[in-house]
């Protein structure tokens, strides 16, 4: 074999080897897509029954959502879902995904659930960058904080007694953290806020 036919043989089989190689890459990252939307999908749904049991819903939690415009009584910039969880086809349950911006550290991500009577659900906190130690306490695999919103409406406490108790409120501050209850008290007050003003358009969504 000549040294021209040598070459060209070299670049067709690097080429080949290119688009093979290319090719696996391809279908590995299509794959692990998937299987992150998956995990991604899982996690939160583990969250959402955090708030709400499986039992208390018969439709497909995940997927049964209503798109609402960023509103700044949830904290969000963009348009986000609403989780409608429902019973023999009547919502019985919406959970939001608020932002409270002003946490010590940045944001914090919650789902904020609230039945259609307007008694809250539960609460979590998904995401934050607190102290730990110290602003970490709203994890409920931290302290029991947040489950103190269980059964709270606009009118219990009232709109008075939403705050810590530092700044004439109900809810508890932690020792050396007041900052991030603070908001997290703020952000859940607030959802229930958007709540009762968009009730009626939210409830009214029809099973698809």
């Amino acid at each position: 074999m000549n040294n021209g036919k040598q070459i060209l043989f070299t670049g067709v089989l690097l080429m080949l080897f290119g688009i093979i190689g290319s090719g696996l890459v391809g279908t590995t990252y299509v794959s692990t897509l998937d299987k992150i939307a998956d995990n991604e999908r899982k996690a939160m749904l583990r969250s959402l029954n955090q708030i709400l049991p499986a039992g208390d819903y018969d439709n497909d939690l995940i997927n049964d959502t209503l798109e609402i415009e960023a509103d700044e009584l949830l904290g969000l910039k963009d348009a986000s879902n609403v989780y409608l969880a429902r019973k023999q086809g009547e919502v019985n349950t919406l959970i939001f995904s608020p932002v409270a911006p002003d946490g010590y550290s940045g944001m914090i991500k919650l789902l904020v659930g609230i039945h259609n009577d307007g008694h809250i659900a539960g609460v979590r906190v998904v995401s934050h960058k607190e102290t730990p130690g110290l602003g970490d306490v709203v994890e409920t695999d931290r302290s029991d904080w947040v489950l103190g919103f269980n059964d709270k409406t606009l009118q219990n406490p009232g709109s008075a007694n939403w705050k810590v108790k530092r700044d004439g409120g109900e809810f508890d501050q932690f020792t050396g953290a007041t900052i991030t209850p603070r908001a997290v008290v703020k952000a859940v007050h607030q959802t229930l806020i958007y709540f009762e003003r968009n009730k009626t358009r939210l409830l009214g969504k029809p099973q698809t």
